[in-house]
């Protein structure tokens, strides 16, 4: 019988991480009392340069904190802001809860599809959009609301989509 561990792999985070992200790694680590509190703090930098975190990467940010791959991967599966898999230049993320949906996600969840020629979960065949549905976007007073990127509309009209795409190129 084969005992299955979660030991860290060693790998060469210079062949993984940029020098920039290896410093900032390094500098989140000290901002806490034990490394593994900086966890997300890595992988959202990490994820700055390609949008997304892949394996390789989750694996290098395991070792800089001397912890398990799978604690990593667990925070970065939990947190639905980090991607781990690639996603377009711009993230529309359309908030399904229920004061959206009570104020017109239906309709809007539509017409971003309509727009955009794919389903939730889906990338433009271009790389510029991927579309996928949120839970909460704290914007309840302004339903129905999207994100797109870092920036948060609402209230937001079927009709106003293909004009906010736009600002997007």
């Amino acid at each position: 019988m084969k005992i299955v561990t979660d030991k860290t792999p060693k790998v060469d985070i210079h062949q993984i991480l940029t020098p920039d992200e290896i410093q900032g790694i390094i500098e989140h680590i000290h901002h806490y009392p034990q490394p593994r509190a900086a966890v997300l703090d890595a992988l959202k930098l990490v994820q700055k340069r390609n949008g997304w975190v892949d394996d390789a990467q989750v694996a290098a940010i395991a070792n800089m904190l001397s912890i398990a791959v799978s604690d990593v991967e667990g925070v970065a599966t939990f947190f639905n802001r980090i991607y781990r898999q690639p996603v377009g230049r711009h993230v529309i993320l359309v908030c399904d809860s229920i004061a959206c949906y009570l104020t017109g996600y239906e309709a809007l969840a539509e017409a971003f599809r309509r727009n955009l020629g794919i389903e939730f979960g889906q990338t433009t065949a271009d790389g510029r959009f991927t579309l996928l549905p949120i839970c909460c976007l704290g914007n309840c007073d302004k339903g129905a609301s999207v994100l797109i990127d870092e920036d948060t509309y609402g209230p937001v009209l079927p009709e106003e989509v293909a004009m906010l795409l736009e600002q997007y190129l």
